[in-house]
């Protein structure tokens, strides 16, 4: 099956191990992902901050592009761009914004532009929890996880139409789906800091201290996330929230793609596990070891029937 594809810029530089992974888990699901030709950046936060149709112009490019390719669906990785295109395709229902817009573009856009979903959701909507969990070579079965959605993912919940806007489940149901345990997580709606990681270190990292904490409290073995922006700050800025909150965290932060892979039992090396700055080497071999334990459990219960 072939999906138009948005990967936006993160996903060929700060966020690159998304990108391997997602690409990994989609083909191994038979799920062709296709660039839409020569799209551009979203806008990310700055441009829409700056200046609405400007912003929205940049995304209606992407759009435009996707409808003259007929695009049925365009998936893309990232909350943020998830967004500012969704966004752009509700504004341009107004006529007069439509026109403004348009005009920055020298020339009119498509007067119907493809629906925009997450990879996520383009995955769920193509394959029941059913056939993920037939996929799975390597059950996660013995890991406590903790989904984090992030602030953008379920909000605003008329446009980004993911479920309950403060309780999503789709994450949990998918990973459940592969085998592990998922946490009741009360903070995964909360917001990690964003893009005030620059401006505002200190307020980041204390946002993302409490949800380290909180994680660390309920025993997790992992913190899984959708978002390149949420990965950064509480992985790579780690150091940052531990000195913050006042204590050492060391617990890895993955995509939900790399979890899912770690389970279809793709290559590590294929999902970027290496490109992670904490690293999952605990993780997986706690796995492992669970894996030989469960076997042996197994050969010792077939030895006793016999």
């Amino acid at each position: 099956m072939n999906f138009a594809y948005y990967p936006g810029c993160s996903a060929r530089g700060s966020s690159k191990d998304y990108e391997m992974s997602t690409q990994a888990v989609c083909k191994a699901l038979d799920m062709n992902l296709v660039d839409i030709p020569d799209w551009n950046c979203c806008g990310s936060t700055p441009a829409h901050a700056v200046d609405t149709e400007l912003s929205a112009a940049l995304c209606v490019r992407n759009l435009d592009i996707a409808a003259q390719q007929q695009a049925e669906l365009l998936l893309t990785p990232c909350p943020s761009c998830l967004s500012n295109l969704k966004l752009a395709a509700k504004r341009m229902e107004d006529p007069t914004f439509r026109e403004r817009v348009d005009e920055l573009l020298d020339g009119p856009s498509a007067r119907a532009f493809p629906p925009v979903t997450s990879v996520m959701q383009g995955i769920a909507e193509a394959y029941d929890m059913e056939t993920i969990a037939a996929r799975v070579r390597k059950s996660l079965k013995g890991l406590r996880l903790a989904a984090y959605y992030g602030c953008l993912m379920s909000r605003p919940a008329e446009i980004m139409n993911f479920g309950d806007p403060e309780n999503p489940t789709l994450m949990e149901s998918m990973l459940a789906a592969c085998g592990a345990e998922m946490v009741d997580f009360p903070l995964k709606t909360a917001c990690c800091g964003a893009s005030f990681g620059i401006p505002e270190r200190v307020m980041t990292a204390r946002n993302s201290g409490r949800i380290l904490d909180l994680a660390t409290q309920l025993d997790v073995d992992a913190v899984i996330v959708a978002c390149p922006l949420c990965q950064m700050n509480l992985d790579l800025r780690q150091e940052q929230a531990s000195k913050e909150m006042g204590t050492t965290f060391r617990l890895p932060v993955l995509y939900f793609t790399q979890m899912m892979g770690i389970a279809f039992g793709l290559d590590h090396k294929e999902l970027g596990l290496n490109k992670l700055r904490v690293s999952p080497d605990g993780l997986i071999r706690k796995l492992d070891e669970l894996r030989r334990n469960s076997a042996a459990a197994d050969k010792a219960a077939e030895g006793g029937r016999s």
